[in-house]
């Protein structure tokens, strides 16, 4: 996708696109994530389960010096850095490690997660997996792409002939019912699959990998990215009650409109 073809996105100080920053600023956390790969990392516990290693760190630090440096009256949102420039038109939103337990136990499926929101919308996604340096990204209006071919979203409309994905969290009690899900829903489906990486989970909808992919305990680092990526390429992402899910929605339903129906009409009769 050319630098130009960001009509709705602001320039940097060096005059580069937002694009063109952000598919930077995760290769190069991309490298970063390679380097320590598969080698023994220093870990702290956030909660049960839930690790952030030395990696996570190094590689949000990376992108928020990129990103700090072109776009210095942006706001921020990040997991490990949490929140600054509160009121300002642009935020950039970071999960600069997503799969930190695939990563820490050598599993390599994670990905840099990217996205700019312009008051509240999203304009502007990238998710970067660095082990198969496969970069899915779009912009608000130019569809969605991996590496550089425009993708979309499955046409598979009935659950029998369909593969889903979905993450459980961290939290056992609040998993539990996402698990219940998992168990009814998994004779219906041709295969299920839990990544360990839910912006990995949604990129794989927008290209086709995923027809569905469903999870109810997210944030906005996790989703930003996937939301713009799968409308772009045809799809849809909504809330279980049938809306249009936004960054702020923990719960969502990732898919095209007709098989998207059908699993809310199996969820309704479970």
């Amino acid at each position: 996708m050319p630098d130009d073809a960001g009509v709705l996105l602001p320039l940097s100080t060096h005059g580069k696109s937002a694009y063109t920053v952000a598919r930077y600023a995760a290769s190069e956390a991309g490298k970063i994530l390679k380097k320590y790969y598969g080698k023994p990392v220093e870990t702290q516990v956030k909660g049960k389960r839930n690790l952030v290693t030395e990696a996570d760190l190094l590689s949000e630090r990376k992108i928020l010096e990129i990103i700090n440096t072109e776009f210095p009256s942006h706001g921020i949102l990040s997991e490990e850095a949490g929140a600054s420039g509160e009121g300002a038109e642009y935020t950039w939103i970071i999960d600069p490690l997503d799969g930190t337990n695939n990563f820490y136990f050598g599993i390599p499926v994670f990905c840099v997660n990217i996205a700019l929101v312009r008051r509240g919308e999203v304009v502007l996604g990238v998710t970067y997996d660095p082990m198969r340096n496969e970069t899915f990204y779009s912009v608000k209006g130019k569809g969605a792409h991996l590496n550089g071919k425009k993708i979309r979203v499955s046409a598979v409309k009935t659950l029998d002939k369909a593969s889903a994905g979905v993450d459980l969290g961290y939290d056992v009690e609040r998993s539990k019912d996402l698990l219940d899900m998992a168990t009814g829903l998994w004779p219906k489906l041709h295969c299920l699959r839990l990544t360990g990486s839910s912006a990995l989970g949604l990129a794989y909808v927008a290209c086709g990998r995923f027809s569905l992919y469903f999870h109810k305990y997210l944030y906005p680092w996790d989703v930003a990215s996937g939301l713009l990526l799968i409308r772009e390429a045809g799809g849809e992402v909504t809330r279980y009650d049938g809306k249009q899910a936004c960054t702020d929605d923990a719960a969502i339903i990732a898919s095209n409109p007709a098989l998207r129906m059908e699993f809310l009409n199996w969820l309704s009769r479970r």
